[in-house]
């Protein structure tokens, strides 16, 4: 029970108001807490998948790191048919030369070289001069070469890498007013007089080597190796955007121009969430630092520095003015290469190159193998992304110079990704992959981030401190509520008890004066002793009740359980209570099931005497002023096996919405500023605790007119 010092002056509203706010108090730092807890988790758990994210790129980029390395190690006379040895003076086939084409990195369609001159080769076929049939190529194997051949040709022109010029070409030129093909020759001849004014103010080592932005600045359609060095600036340039922009005075041809177009959209327009990303990069600076410094390494960018090697081979047709005839091998020559490391392009038809400059004798050639980007963005990245825990929570964006190139959409998700308008949730990672691939970055998007090991536990000691909150403020409510109800109660039963207490003393006080001062004749004196007697007998059933309900609270009903015949305990009620219900004017209608007399019930004689008396006396103060002054008292044999003792009076009865709360301690149905009869509301509350505690039952039923009161007990 509550103290009463807490209870004082509270009521439904000031304790429903002070419960809340205690609630309020103690659930708002606990949410706290567990929200924190929770962020925790949800932090641990994604910077551990973004360990993964950044482990699989490191991984990647080893990985194609090293197949570009030995890509890179390739001699220059591997990118001939045919090379030839210092040891014999015979031409061997270059390794390239294999068919199928040797995969030196996932998706290669195929090898390709464009000599100072802008010639097209390719290491598939015989070079001119060399008759394929002494190499031992069929018929079949040769067309299938020859086809290949063209196809890479087809996807180096259609990207302006390998076509010539204008007259030779007709595409453009075709197309071209009188007046544009006066400005085009114009610009032809203004770009071989800039030609011939650099080749004359530079000296000759620096025309054996030079550099990339002289190249760009020649435009794309006075070589036809510029197109490679346009590749990865800023915008490249058509041979119409060069026409136009000359004619129109603008910028130089290296200008820069909007990116490519692609059908998945561009990296900004990813509406990600990178708060936890800007929070893992600010933890963790010194380790990103530490990360670059190793990308970064002086061993990495020696390694792709410029290259100069000894290389053997007979001279191309085109130096040798007249190259093999007769099936005569040419003079071996010992030349040497400076090769510059492989650079790394997105070409418009969607296909990968990759290129790099090789200078021989002062001339310059481009090498390079060309690469299928579905298949290389399957074998390389998607796989690696699927072996991985990262394929069941995150989308994979490949971006290319800030434009997506592809989508990889990972772990539950059927639907294919279209743009990048449809990728939404967090920012895992997002990291760039080592030269000549600096091009290319991975973006890993958390679409369903898995909870931490700690998640289930944190999640029940959450419902469980939710269920103890709710459920424990809810039973203090109870509880308080019922404390004040009782509260009340009390102080309504001292009220009651006193006036109760009052009553009878005063009576008995009053009529034994009037006999002590001889004030009354014989027969008043024989009316004062029988007041005086039922006064005293009302007030030893208060005191029992009172003495009863100190016991019921301190929760020690005692009672003295022994076998009684249901007949002697009809009689000894009859004569307990026969001059109770005369003397209150009241006729007592006693009825007995024969059946039942014999049965032995283990009760407390006392106990069960208690119980009936207060209900006739209930049944007499609520039934005085009805028109038929009866008390009925029954027992019966139930089919249950169960006897049952029955009170029934006349009165009013007992509205419906109380029927359940009359047997409550201190509960009355009448108002105490409006009731009429006396009493203190615990008679029927000791009635219920007296049966219970013999292990009995008590029901009241409403009748016509009147109520009955019935408590059973087995048998």
């Amino acid at each position: 029970m509550l103290p009463t010092a807490f209870i004082k002056g509270y009521d439904q509203r000031r304790l429903r108001t002070l419960l809340t706010v205690l609630f309020l108090a103690l659930a708002i730092p606990t949410g706290a807490v567990i929200w924190q807890a929770y962020d925790q988790l949800k932090w641990e758990a994604w910077y551990q998948y973004r360990n993964q994210a950044e482990e699989l790129t490191n991984r990647i980029d080893l990985a194609i790191g090293q197949r570009v390395e030995a890509a890179e190690a390739r001699n220059f006379t591997d990118f001939s048919f045919a090379n030839a040895t210092a040891s014999a003076n015979v031409l061997n086939r270059s390794p390239l030369s294999a068919m199928p084409v040797l995969q030196e990195l996932p998706g290669v369609i195929g090898y390709f070289q464009v000599d100072p001159d802008g010639r097209f080769s390719t290491p598939l076929l015989p070079g001119n001069g060399q008759d394929s049939a002494e190499f031992g190529l069929a018929q079949d194997d040769y067309l299938e070469r020859q086809e290949l051949a063209n196809n890479i040709r087809q996807v180096l022109a259609d990207n302006q890498l390998v076509t010539v010029s204008l007259q030779d070409s007709g595409r453009i030129s075709s197309e071209l007013t009188e007046t544009e093909e006066i400005v085009v020759m114009g610009a032809r001849q203004q770009i071989d007089n800039d030609d011939e004014a650099l080749s004359a103010d530079q000296p000759d080592t620096e025309r054996e080597e030079p550099q990339a932005e002289q190249a760009v600045a020649m435009t794309t359609f006075s070589s036809e190796q510029q197109g490679f060095d346009q590749l990865n600036q800023p915008g490249k340039l058509t041979e119409a955007d060069s026409i136009a922009m000359f004619a129109e005075d603008l910028a130089p041809a290296s200008a820069t121009l909007q990116s490519r177009a692609t059908p998945y959209g561009r990296v900004d327009e990813l509406q990600l969430d990178e708060d936890l990303q800007k929070k893992s990069e600010d933890q963790n600076r010194e380790i990103a630092d530490e990360v670059l410094e190793r990308k970064e390494t002086p061993q990495r960018t020696e390694a792709r520095k410029r290259r100069v090697e000894e290389s053997v081979a007979a001279p191309s047709p085109a130096e040798s003015m007249g190259g093999m005839a007769g099936g005569e091998v040419a003079t071996i020559t010992t030349f040497q290469s400076e090769i510059d490391p492989y650079q790394f392009s997105l070409l418009d038809s969607g296909h990968l190159v990759l290129f790099r400059n090789v200078w021989r004798n002062g001339s310059r050639y481009v090498q390079g193998l060309l690469l299928d980007q579905a298949e290389f963005s399957s074998e390389v990245l998607e796989s690696a992304f699927r072996s991985t825990a990262l394929f069941e929570m995150s989308n994979l964006v490949i971006g290319y110079n800030d434009d997506i190139i592809n989508l990889i959409n990972g772990g539950p998700y059927n639907s294919r990704l279209t743009s990048a308008s449809e990728l939404d949730g967090a920012l895992l990672y997002r990291g760039t992959l080592s030269a000549p691939f600096n091009n290319l970055e991975l973006i890993f998007a958390v679409n369903q981030l898995p909870q931490g090991p700690g998640a289930a536990v944190l999640g029940w000691t959450t419902i469980v401190i939710g269920v103890v909150f709710v459920g424990g403020f809810f039973a203090l409510y109870r509880l308080g509520l019922s404390q004040i109800q009782l509260a009340r109660q009390q102080q309504d039963f001292v009220s009651a008890v006193s006036h109760e207490l009052k009553t009878p003393l005063t009576s008995i006080r009053m009529y034994g004066e009037m006999l002590k001062e001889g004030w009354a004749d014989e027969a008043k004196q024989k009316q004062y002793y029988e007041y005086i007697h039922d006064e005293s007998e009302r007030l030893t059933r208060l005191i029992s009740n009172v003495l009863q309900l100190a016991k019921i609270t301190r929760n020690d009903p005692q009672v003295d359980l022994k076998p009684t015949h249901v007949s002697a305990l009809m009689d000894q009620v009859r004569s307990k209570i026969s001059s109770q219900v005369e003397r209150a004017g009241f006729e007592l209608e006693f009825s007995q099931d024969a059946s039942a007399d014999d049965i032995a019930l283990d009760l407390d004689d006392d106990c069960f005497a208690q119980i009936v008396i207060n209900l006739v006396d209930n049944a007499i103060k609520f039934s005085k002023d009805s028109e038929h002054k009866n008390i009925g008292i029954s027992s019966s044999l139930s089919a249950a096996g169960k006897v049952t003792f029955a009170v029934r009076d006349y009165g009013p009865g007992i509205p419906k919405d109380q029927l359940k709360k009359i047997f409550k301690m201190f509960y009355r149905t009448e108002s105490e500023l409006t009731r009429e009869t006396v009493g203190t509301g615990i008679g029927l509350a000791i009635v219920h605790q007296l049966t219970t505690a013999m292990n009995g039952s008590v029901d009241v039923i409403n009748r016509e007119p009147g109520v009955e009161f019935r408590v059973s007990f087995p048998a």
